[in-house]
């Protein structure tokens, strides 16, 4: 049986603070340090062995990746970072609070730039200090492939090449594939794994530091997909994750 594991960052700083992030490069949190050993200790439990690693370009996925190999005992495996796997870009609303954003737009509003498919919020314009196109490290990344704003759709056109051609590929020579990134880049893989419908998709909130695990058979079909932890605390994690934009 061969296995992906998909793991949401820990809680960042603006995770605690309850403000929309996107590509903002912004630290774990103690909690969230925590939560990236846990992960670790979780997995070295069940046994995983991984081959290979992947992570985005922003420091709370690339620490998580690194506090949870540190648990496992694995920090010497091959690690490859792409900005392909960053975080939705939340445009305009990166930095500002979910909840007061709600009580300015509405509840209804907030969940479609959160969490619908096809809608993205306002663009930063072109001289924003917060536009990709002013930071080093996405030299090497054409300007017209750097968003200025994202829908999930938008995110998914964005990482899902890089899953194609790189990461689920490698699954025919590996056995296990461990892949650290963040809450939306990684709905665009769940959904691609299970054909979660446009519409259903909104339903979907990954905890942060919460082990994800797709089984595959030989031929890499799908076999089944699980958390690792209790169901019950898994179930409530994934709630507040919804609740983070309630006025």
């Amino acid at each position: 049986m061969k296995k992906i594991v998909l793991l949401r960052h820990g809680e960042s700083e603006w995770n605690l603070e309850n403000r929309f992030t996107g590509w903002t490069d912004v630290d774990l949190t103690a909690k969230g340090i925590e939560e990236a050993k846990r992960a670790g200790l979780l997995l070295k439990k069940e046994g995983f062995q991984f081959d290979i690693a992947y992570t985005s370009f922003l420091k709370r996925a690339i620490k998580t990746l690194n506090y949870t190999l540190d648990k496992l005992n694995q920090d010497w495996i091959p690690i490859e970072k792409s900005w392909r796997l960053n975080e939705k870009h939340y445009g305009a609303l990166q930095g500002f609070n979910k909840s007061e954003t709600a009580l300015k737009f509405g509840e209804e509003q907030v969940l479609i730039w959160r969490r619908s498919y096809n809608v993205a919020p306002e663009s930063l314009s072109d001289d924003d200090p917060r536009n990709p196109r002013f930071e080093i490290r996405y030299k090497d990344v054409p300007d017209m492939e750097l968003p200025r704003t994202e829908s999930l759709e938008d995110a998914i056109h964005r990482t899902m090449p890089y899953w194609e051609c790189l990461i689920f590929p490698n699954l025919k020579t590996a056995n296990e594939i461990l892949v650290v990134a963040h809450g939306n880049s990684l709905r665009g893989i769940v959904k691609h794994l299970k054909n979660i419908s446009d519409a259903d998709i909104v339903n979907l909130n990954l905890p942060t530091g919460i082990p994800y695990v797709f089984e595959f058979d030989e031929s890499l079909n799908l076999v089944k997909d699980y958390f690792l932890g209790d169901p019950e605390e898994v179930k409530k994690l994934m709630e507040a994750v919804a609740n983070q934009a309630k006025k």
